[in-house]
C-alpha cells in the first residue's frame, strides 16, 4: 500500500490523470481497472475515474497484480547458482526485468523460471511465482527464489527481521575518502517526479545502507553496499543523496553517462537461513564482464 497527499499542483484534476502522473508505468486502462476494483481509494473511500481531487485528499494505492493468461514459460537461459527442493539462487543479468507488469509480459526472470523450474511458490500470484524480493532491471546479481509456500514465508520473514543479508558492489562518481559510511535516511516517492524515489520525510520509510569504500580512482570510487532495509531503488537513491551516484544510473546520476551497459551495480553476495535445514547459507557471484572491464578502466586512472 502506498499513500499520497494531494497538494495544490494536482488540485481539481481527475483522479485517473493524477495516478497516471504519479506512476507513469500504469496505463490508463489499468488505472481505470484499479479504481473500479477498489485498489485505488481517496480518503479510504471508493471513487470514480472522473473524481476531481482536492487539497489534502489522501490517495491510497494497493499493489495491483494483473490476472492474465499471457504469462508464459519461455526458454530463456538462467544462471542457476544453487537449487534444492525449497529454493533456487539465481544470478540475474543486467537488463532483465524480474517479473511481468506495466505491459511487460515476456522476457522476464519469471518467464524463464516457469520454463526451468517445475514448482514455484504461489503466494504472489500467477505474475510473480516464487519471487521473494527483487532487484532492478539494470542491476545484475543474486536473488533467492522460493519453490514452495513454506520456503516463501520463511524467506519473507527474514526480509522483515533483516536477517536476509544482501551486499552489492558499485562504481560511483566522485572520490569517497571515508572508509565506511552509514547512510540512515528515509526514502519515499519524489514529489516532483513520481517515477523516482528520494530521501524525504514525506510518506517515507526508514532506510539504512552501509557503505565500505574498496578503492578510489581519479574521478570515481569502488564501493560495497550492505542493505539493512530494502526500499525501492535504495542504494541508487542513497548514493545519489551523498552526491556519489552510481555510474550509468539513468535516473539518479547527475552525469551524462554512457548507458550502453546500464548502471554499474551488482548484487554479489546473499545470505539467509535455509527454510528447511535452518542452516545459514551464503552465496557470491562475481560481476558481469562489462562491470569488470569498467572497473579495470577506472583503475588505470587511479590517483
Amino acid at each position: 500500500m502506498e499513500t499520497y497527499i494531494i497538494d495544490d499542483s494536482y488540485e481539481l484534476e481527475r483522479i485517473d490523470k493524477v495516478i497516471a502522473k504519479i506512476d507513469e508505468s500504469l496505463s490508463r486502462s489499468t488505472i481505470k481497472k484499479m479504481i473500479d476494483e477498489g485498489f485505488i481509494k481517496v480518503n479510504d473511500e471508493l471513487v470514480k475515474p472522473n473524481y476531481k481531487v482536492k487539497m489534502k485528499d489522501e490517495i491510497s494505492m494497493e499493489e495491483f497484480i494483473l490476472e492474465t493468461d499471457e504469462i508464459l514459460a519461455e526458454d530463456i537461459p538462467l544462471n542457476i547458482v544453487y537449487e534444492d527442493n525449497d529454493i533456487v539462487v539465481i544470478n540475474k543479468p543486467s537488463g532483465m526485468v524480474v517479473h511481468p507488469g506495466s505491459g511487460i509480459y515476456s522476457g522476464t526472470l519469471v518467464n524463464a523460471l516457469m520454463y526451468h523450474i517445475k514448482d514455484l511458490s504461489r503466494i504472489n500470484g500467477e505474475v510473480r511465482p516464487g519471487i521473494v524480493h527483487r532487484i532492478d532491471k539494470e542491476t545484475s546479481g543474486l536473488l533467492v527464489v522460493a519453490k514452495n509456500d513454506k520456503a516463501h514465508h520463511a524467506l519473507a520473514a527474514q526480509l522483515v527481521d533483516k536477517t536476509l543479508n544482501r551486499t552489492y558492489l558499485a562504481l560511483v562518481h566522485g572520490q569517497i575518502f571515508d572508509k565506511m559510511i552509514k547512510i540512515d535516511a528515509p526514502i519515499g516517492r519524489d514529489k516532483n517526479d513520481r517515477t523516482k524515489m528520494s530521501v524525504t520525510s514525506h510518506n517515507s520509510k526508514h532506510a539504512v545502507t552501509n557503505v565500505t569504500v574498496l578503492d578510489i580512482f581519479e574521478t570515481s570510487s569502488y564501493v560495497e553496499c550492505r542493505l539493512e532495509t530494502g526500499r525501492t531503488h535504495q542504494i541508487r537513491v542513497h548514493m545519489a543523496y551523498i552526491k556519489h551516484p552510481i555510474i550509468g544510473d539513468p535516473k539518479y546520476s547527475y552525469r551524462r553517462d554512457d548507458n550502453s551497459y546500464g548502471q554499474y551495480l551488482h548484487a554479489y553476495r546473499i545470505g539467509f537461513i535455509h527454510p528447511t535445514t535452518n542452516e545459514y547459507m551464503e552465496f557470491e557471484a562475481k560481476p558481469e564482464d562489462a562491470f569488470i572491464e569498467k572497473l579495470e578502466e577506472l583503475r588505470t586512472e587511479k590517483v
